[in-house]
């Protein structure tokens, strides 16, 4: 049903219309398609808070706090790295190594190599992205913010985000979650005087369980529902039998065989 424009002329000067402009279906609401970018961003920023990675990351940057306190660093140096750096995986490689006095090349290395894999997220969300209008500089800061959350919630989200306003929404998501993961990050770091051992590692769990909780409730292809079960039965064989770079080999030896599952049966779907 297609809504008279005198109709969208009232909407668009009320707050509640700054969420339809971020429709994908601008026919519907003709007033309504060129909306501010800026209220896309609190769209895509309440979208991030109430996401439930934000809730997981939280949980986990208690952690990292807590963890960046026992080994020493400043909360200045924590909050630093959160915001920098924002992987929870790579900044656990960072504390971690420095903390127990690694040399900065090597930690270095490890960091980079720990963030390789968010490339192939970072390719595929951007065709999701580019529009005629996007500059090359207007992709840094949703490069930046690309992590497993991100990338997952982009993936759902962004579909429905009119083109022109994604860049605006993926920032708003990115900045949703970095704001309250960064304040429980300083939370940690002065609760870590209180916080069990165990309850610390078991925060910093958190999020890869709802990483591998969110695969299964997203496979859909055949590949995505052998790939990660694949990778669960293969990762401790190779840890038991002390393989270097286990994670590393378990990743390509479960995503090769799910890739090679998916293309024989491809031809009878």
């Amino acid at each position: 049903m297609r809504i008279p424009a005198r109709i969208c002329g009232r909407l668009s000067r009320t707050p509640g219309a700054l969420l339809l402009a971020c429709t994908n279906d601008p026919s519907a609401f003709p007033r309504l398609a060129t909306s501010p970018h800026r209220h896309c961003f609190f769209s895509g920023m309440r979208a991030g808070i109430t996401s439930i990675f934000a809730l997981v990351l939280v949980g986990t940057y208690i952690g990292l706090g807590a963890l960046a306190h026992d080994v020493g660093f400043s909360l200045a140096w924590t909050v630093l790295a959160t915001v920098l750096l924002w992987a929870g995986p790579a900044q656990v490689i960072l504390t971690s190594a420095l903390g127990t006095g690694a040399g900065l090349v090597e930690v270095a290395v490890a960091v980079g190599l720990s963030s390789v894999r968010l490339l192939p997220m970072v390719v595929s969300l951007l065709p999701l992205l580019r529009a005629p209008t996007i500059r090359n500089r207007d992709l840094i800061m949703p490069a930046h913010f690309t992590a497993v959350s991100l990338w997952m919630e982009g993936q759902r989200l962004l579909p429905g985000v009119a083109r022109e306003n994604r860049i605006a929404y993926c920032n708003g998501i990115g900045s949703g979650m970095t704001i309250p993961t960064t304040l429980s990050a300083i939370a940690g770091f002065y609760l870590a005087g209180g916080l069990p051992v165990v309850l610390s590692a078991a925060l910093l769990f958190l999020t890869p369980l709802s990483f591998m909780m969110s695969l299964a409730r997203n496979s859909r292809a055949l590949a995505d529902r052998v790939a990660w079960p694949l990778g669960l039965a293969i990762a401790p064989v190779l840890a038991a039998y002390h393989v270097e770079l286990d994670l590393l080999w378990s990743g390509i030896a479960a995503g090769s065989l799910a890739y090679a599952a998916h293309r024989i049966r491809e031809p009878k779907e």
